[in-house]
């Protein structure tokens, strides 16, 4: 890969971060705090919270088996997106890759940066190649974004190819697996030491069930934590959240059988679709939903919606003619929706 202060943009890397007042006196105790003119009331919200998370990302490196200065978090994953945009890519002259469809966030973060975003499509088993995502990239592009299990499609996507991707590039490889816990396949996090030029995204919205406290991480090698940490706002991930983060990191195993619930869950609504008239196919899933192609999709999504039942409507999007993306709920929920379908 190219040296990390190639890849960064300029400006970024002379950067001096501003320094919070908890960053200064970090490593030391401390009882009087008059530095950073809180409101010495309302205790415990009147105090800023730890700006690095070292506490949350402790607890986190055990439960992920990543190095605590391995990872960074954000608000939500939409700033660890934004984020790569903002600290490699001049705008206006760098670009990206990215497999199509996929995740929306990271096209809205190209034109917001003024990235130019380059997209390869999937085959008709939403798979592509480490030959067809090289042979669009050049000399200006900074990022390659590969989201598996991808969203809509669900399916994992090829690993050997996704390392060719990796080993093949030199600039860097955003591996977004939001959804690897409802996955067989090994996550790429645990190979950052292989790779310099990897980072992996991953969420508390998904299997950990805390969408509302938006809790994005990334991982990657110290050098390109440090760079984000230079750029992201000193307070950007709020007390409340590392809190409600804390306490659900003690007990992963409720989380280990949400998982095989919802798991059962799906492979149940996955047979019952096959069974429904109009369904002519429900594609292959590695995520907590499915992507299943309607006889109209817009019209049974607005039967649906006219009930109180909302799903995806994928029909505009690159190979997703008339799919519905249906999320796997609870067993009231799920078969609530199959009881409407089957009168439609």
């Amino acid at each position: 890969m190219k040296t990390l202060q190639e890849l960064t943009r300029k400006n970024i890397w002379d950067l001096a971060p501003y320094s919070s007042a908890r960053n200064e006196y970090a490593g030391r105790e401390a009882r009087v705090f008059l530095d950073a003119n809180e409101n010495p009331y309302n205790q415990p919200f009147n105090r800023y919270p730890d700006p690095l998370q070292l506490e949350l990302k402790a607890a986190l490196s055990k439960v992920k088996g990543v190095p605590a200065e391995n990872i960074f978090l954000g608000n939500g994953s939409d700033e660890a997106i934004d984020l790569p945009y903002r600290c490699f890519c001049n705008p206006g002259v760098d670009n990206v890759v990215a497999i199509e469809p996929t995740y929306g966030m990271y096209k809205v973060c190209a034109d917001i940066n003024d990235t130019e975003y380059r997209t390869v499509l999937l085959d008709e088993q939403y798979q592509t190649t480490a030959e067809k995502l090289l042979a669009a990239t050049d000399e200006h592009t900074k990022i390659i974004w590969l989201c598996t299990p991808n969203n809509p499609t669900g399916n994992c996507l090829n690993r050997d190819e996704v390392i060719k991707v990796i080993e093949g590039f030199e600039g860097l490889v955003i591996v977004d697996e939001a959804y690897s816990d409802f996955s067989t396949q090994k996550p790429l996090r645990t190979e950052l030491a292989k790779y310099p030029n990897l980072i992996v995204l991953n969420t508390m919205s998904k299997a950990w069930g805390c969408a509302a406290i938006r809790l994005g991480m990334a991982f990657a090698s110290e050098e390109i934590i440090t760079i984000f940490n230079k750029v992201k706002y000193p307070y950007n991930v709020n007390q409340l959240t590392q809190q409600q983060a804390l306490e659900a990191l003690k007990d992963p195993f409720e989380v280990d059988n949400w998982v095989k619930i919802l798991l059962q869950e799906r492979t149940r609504m996955m047979d019952a679709f096959e069974m429904l008239p109009i369904c002519h196919k429900v594609y292959p899933t590695d995520a907590n939903f499915f992507l299943a192609k309607m006889t109209d999709a817009t019209k049974i999504y607005n039967y649906l919606v006219d009930k109180g039942i909302i799903v995806r409507n994928r029909h505009r999007v690159q190979l997703c003619q008339n799919c519905l993306r249906i999320t796997i709920g609870t067993k009231t929920e799920n078969s609530e929706l199959i009881a409407a379908l089957r009168q439609f």
